[in-house]
């Protein structure tokens, strides 16, 4: 099996089963219908648990752009290979949603509510604020590469690694996720994502590509700073490219700023035009 194929199907089980859970937690008339977050981010630890499993001994089970493109960034993958990777993550991505639709459809069919539909695809935020939402995914993902390289660093008895990344995925879902719904992986949230706008799920609403940015950089620049963060502190090794992630996270988080006050300039424009109509009238 070559590597493209690796980390498609990889992808694919890791989407299976967090896809999976979230369905089956929010679509109505599930048996695990309301059973929670703690339920939630354990399938999704135990999902990439198996993805690791599956693939690891044909594709290193990266599973995630944000993790291929920070182990390019300090030597430890080639350039080269990189848009294979990231292509087949978002193709395996998109497959095992596709899947979950597949298996949940007449739940999808009794749910009104088009963001749980949205929910079990793709990320959205508990609140929206995108100032906040930008730097939660970067952290969230700043911690999973960090916590994958302080892994590979240590030595544990054979076939143990992969659970000790899914316990890292459950303990990032659990003290971080619940302000994003913790893509911290852009092949997660855009292949999904793909899938709930290109299949006739019924009554589905918008796949929200407004937001779509955000599990996208986010988890890009947070993994990048990750991988970069560690060679500098870890094994005294400093790459130009983490003085450019750190200018690049700074502006985009800037901007995101800058945007965000704006629009709340406008809100409060249109509600005091509003509030004057109404007294005029």
């Amino acid at each position: 099996m070559s590597p493209f194929i690796g980390e498609l199907l990889g992808t694919m089980i890791l989407i299976l089963f967090g896809a999976g859970v979230v369905a089956g937690v929010v679509l109505r008339g599930t048996k695990a219908e309301n059973s929670g977050w703690i339920v939630i981010t354990v399938a999704w630890g135990l999902g990439v648990t198996m993805g690791v499993y599956a693939v690891g001994s044909i594709s290193d089970a990266h599973l995630n752009p944000a993790v291929t493109i920070g182990f390019a960034l300090i030597g430890d993958f080639p350039w080269s290979e990189v848009p294979g990777y990231v292509s087949a993550q978002v193709t395996g991505a998109f497959i095992g949603a596709s899947l979950i639709w597949l298996q949940y459809y007449p739940h999808f069919k009794k749910t009104e509510d088009e963001g749980a539909k949205l929910g079990v695809f793709a990320t959205s935020p508990a609140i929206r604020h995108s100032p906040s939402n930008f730097f939660s995914e970067v952290l969230g993902t700043f911690v999973l590469v960090l916590g994958l390289l302080f892994i590979g660093a240590n030595e544990f008895t054979e076939g143990l690694n992969p659970l000790i990344v899914g316990a890292l995925i459950i303990a990032i879902g659990l003290s971080l996720g619940g302000t994003t719904g913790y893509a911290i992986n852009p092949a997660r949230d855009l292949g999904p994502r793909l899938a709930h706008f290109f299949w006739p799920i019924a009554n589905k609403g918008s796949s929200d590509w407004a937001y779509a940015w955000i599990p996208i950089a986010g988890p890009v620049i947070g993994g990048g700073l990750g991988a970069l963060f560690y060679s500098a502190a870890f094994e005294g090794v400093i790459y130009s490219a983490l003085w450019l992630f750190i200018i690049f996270f700074a502006v985009v988080q800037g901007l995101t700023i800058v945007l965000e006050r704006r629009k709340n300039i406008s809100e409060e424009f249109k509600e005091d035009v509003i509030h004057r109509r109404k007294v005029d009238a």
